[in-house]
């Protein structure tokens, strides 16, 4: 299934990706580090959605109290929430 997601206190405005089967496909962001969000999205490709967020959730950027890679985490937990709850 497809989710959109618009990240808050980074960069980056839009954040779209896919789960099928607990694991993260077609990830892109919208706006941020180009080429590092591209590299993140590129490294998760496939991966199971629980072990992206335990480890990207808490990155902080500079002195934000968060990150794009936290936005993610934050992002794949309201899906996998969204998919657990409309089975």
């Amino acid at each position: 299934m497809k989710y959109q997601y618009r990240p808050r206190g980074v960069c980056s405005y839009a954040l779209e990706f896919e789960l099928e089967n607990g694991a993260i496909h077609n990830a892109h962001f919208e706006g941020g580090c180009h080429g590092n969000l591209q590299g993140i999205c590129s490294l998760v490709e496939g991966m199971p959605a629980q072990q992206v967020v335990e480890r990207l959730k808490g990155i902080r950027c500079g002195r934000k109290n968060t990150s794009c890679p936290d936005q993610f985490a934050k992002a794949l937990s309201n899906a996998e929430e969204d998919a657990f709850l409309n089975g």
